[in-house]
Formats: C-alpha cells, structure tokens, sequence
C-alpha cells in the first residue's frame, strides 16, 4: 500500500508532441486545402503518361495558373514541378537525338522512370505540407 501512494506522489511526464514534419496529419481546413493542390501540381504531371500530348507540362500549368493566387505553397510547388517536367523534356529531347548512337535508348528509359519516382515522392511531400526540391531541375520559373 505503501508503494502505491509512494508512485502517485512522483511527477508525471507528458509526452512530448510530435514535431510537425515528422508524419503528423496536416491541420483541417485552409491549410489541408492548400496541401491537396500542391499534391495536384505534382500528379497532373502524370498526365503524359496516360498519353496526352505534353500533359507533364499542361497538366501542371493549369493547376498552377487556378490555384497560385489563392494559396503561396500552390504557388511555388506549382514552379517547381513546372521547371522539373520542362527539365525532363530537355533531358528527352538530348536522349532521343542520342538514340542515333544507341546510348538514348536506355537513357529515355531512365528519363521516364526517374521522372514517375521523383513526381510520386514529391505529391507525397507536398500531401503533408512539405515543400520538395527536385533534383536535376533547372530552375526557368522562379
């Protein structure tokens, strides 16, 4: 009985709060709003590879063009996703000039692989309020 009273008299910690960046649910309303858009910038970029003609690049202007006035995290997503798909089209241009040679064959490739990896680790990002930088982007928009 004694050991009983003993354990209710010590102090009790309270777990600390996990940090925002660290997987926590993004906050209802305006922001989570904000996060779903930014996680469209990136995805509408899949659009290509559903066979629209320069949709990796259309699908991104548009949300971008609708939603940048309205949210700031839309708005700078939605430059970096345009600046990385019009990267990766550069990048393709050169690899398919190179099929002449035999090394744009895999390089085209790697191109598209490298660009459904990165949109998808991106629109992940984004979903939880984080911004991503792509790698390899040359930055035309700022």
């Amino acid at each position: 009985m004694n050991d009983i009273n003993q354990r209710d008299k010590l102090p009790r910690e309270e777990p600390a709060p996990a940090p925002a960046d660290q997987g926590s649910p993004p906050a209802k309303g305006k922001n989570n709003e904000e996060y779903t858009w930014g996680m469209a910038c990136h995805l509408s970029a899949l659009a290509a590879f559903i066979g629209i003609p320069f949709g990796h690049i259309l699908g991104p202007l548009v949300v971008w063009l609708i939603k940048r006035d309205q949210f700031p995290f839309v708005d700078a997503q939605g430059k970096e996703a345009l600046n990385f798909q019009i990267s990766m089209t550069i990048y393709a241009i050169v690899a398919f000039i190179l099929c002449f040679v035999l090394i744009g064959i895999p390089l085209l490739i790697a191109i598209a692989i490298l660009d459904l990896i990165l949109v998808i680790v991106a629109a992940v990002k984004a979903s939880t309020g984080q911004s991503y930088r792509y790698p390899l982007a040359i930055r035309f928009i700022r």
